[in-house]
């Protein structure tokens, strides 16, 4: 069994037991949706990529954790895939946080089940997945709650300026119906008034699509049918002629549905980045299916990026200040965050001294049922 990600290439192999560990995800996962679907309310309408999400590799992060002298000290260290996973929830689903807590919870149960009979945990191990689950927990809710916060300060941005032409054209149409001198002109007001009534009665319909549906903002994409691998070795191809430094990839060969143009260039973006903020030791490039959705990771070693700015790495604000000169990770991130939502997945940031530092973005491999507005 190999981790989804890349993130523990150099020198920190899994012990025994954290193998045995990771041999069952598989099983947990399968027992975990299945578990979901019957017990959390909204989950049986999801379709199996959007529902897993970010699990299976918060899984590896657990198995990580549980090899001794590994310097993940859980399956939240130096990665924000939580967060990411909450975020996801806010966005795709009709989730609550009480779904949330809820889904960890039964996640706690599945691992407790298929290591019965496959691995024997120990009173230390349990710690490390308790503490691993219960910081997830956290920071998944966290980001949750940020996210519909997010949503609410739109929703009022957008009462407060698009209403306010048709709130005027009414009020005025009301002052010269009252000092109208004849049923013509009255009738042309109220028409006004009739035209800037229905306008707002839209914006109200528009808003409450907004408070009840997803929370990001997708970009419109063309869908194609492609082998993710051959676009892994293009973009390596395309950066090996424009610059000195080695970019390897060790991809899978997985068949889906994603905008062709719009994953070349978050790659892209991510690649560079790698190679601008690294140490010069090479990029790496992979590819890997798990659980019907597709993990590109892209990683780099060098100085990790500080845990204050995990965070908010992926927003616009985020590209001044930070451990890096010129402008920090930041740079491209934001559209590499949009990207992966448009599709219906995430981008997550794994960055420490010892393993370093992993961009990971993780949609659905056929993106067509989740993407937003497409054409194919």
């Amino acid at each position: 069994m190999i981790l989804a990600t890349d993130q523990n290439a150099d020198g920190h192999p899994l012990s025994a037991k954290a193998g045995s560990f990771l041999a069952m995800r598989s099983a947990v996962m399968t027992r975990w949706e299945r578990e979901v679907r019957a017990r959390v309310e909204g989950a049986n309408d999801l379709l199996t990529p959007a529902l897993t999400n970010m699990l299976p590799a918060f899984y590896d992060n657990i198995a990580e954790a549980l090899s001794p002298g590994h310097p993940r000290r859980d399956g939240t260290s130096n990665t924000n895939a939580a967060a990411v996973h909450g975020g996801e929830r806010a966005r795709m689903t009709p989730f609550g946080p009480e779904q949330i807590i809820h889904e960890y919870q039964i996640l706690r149960e599945c691992i407790a089940a298929e290591a019965a009979a496959t691995v024997e945990l120990t009173a230390v191990d349990w710690a490390v997945i308790d503490r691993s689950l219960n910081h997830a927990m956290r920071e998944a809710v966290r980001e949750f709650a940020a996210i519909q916060d997010d949503l609410r300060r739109k929703v009022a941005a957008a009462l407060s300026h698009d209403m306010r032409t048709p709130l005027a054209v009414v009020a005025n149409g009301a002052q010269l119906i009252q000092i109208a001198p004849d049923m013509d002109m009255a009738r042309r007001a109220a028409t006004k008034i009739e035209s800037s009534a229905l306008r707002l009665g839209e914006m109200m319909g528009e808003l409450l699509d907004a408070l009840t549906g997803n929370a990001g903002d997708a970009m419109m994409l063309e869908l194609s049918r492609f082998d993710i691998r051959d676009l892994v070795r293009e973009v390596c191809a395309g950066y090996a002629h424009a610059s000195s430094t080695l970019v390897e990839s060790t991809s899978e060969s997985v068949i889906g549905h994603w905008s062709r143009n719009a994953m070349r260039r978050a790659l892209e973006n991510l690649v560079n980045n790698a190679a601008t903020y690294g140490d010069g030791q090479g990029v790496g490039l992979s590819a890997k299916a798990a659980h019907g959705r597709v993990l590109l990771s892209v990683r780099n070693t060098g100085n990790p990026i500080g845990k204050d700015r995990l965070g908010s790495l992926f927003e616009q604000s985020s590209r001044e200040g930070g451990s890096h000169a010129k402008g920090g990770w930041g740079i491209g991130l934001p559209f590499v965050k949009q990207v992966a939502e448009s599709h219906g997945g995430s981008v997550a940031v794994d960055s420490s001294q010892e393993t370093g530092t992993t961009f990971l973005i993780d949609v659905p491999i056929d993106c067509r049922p989740f993407a937003g507005p497409a054409t194919t």
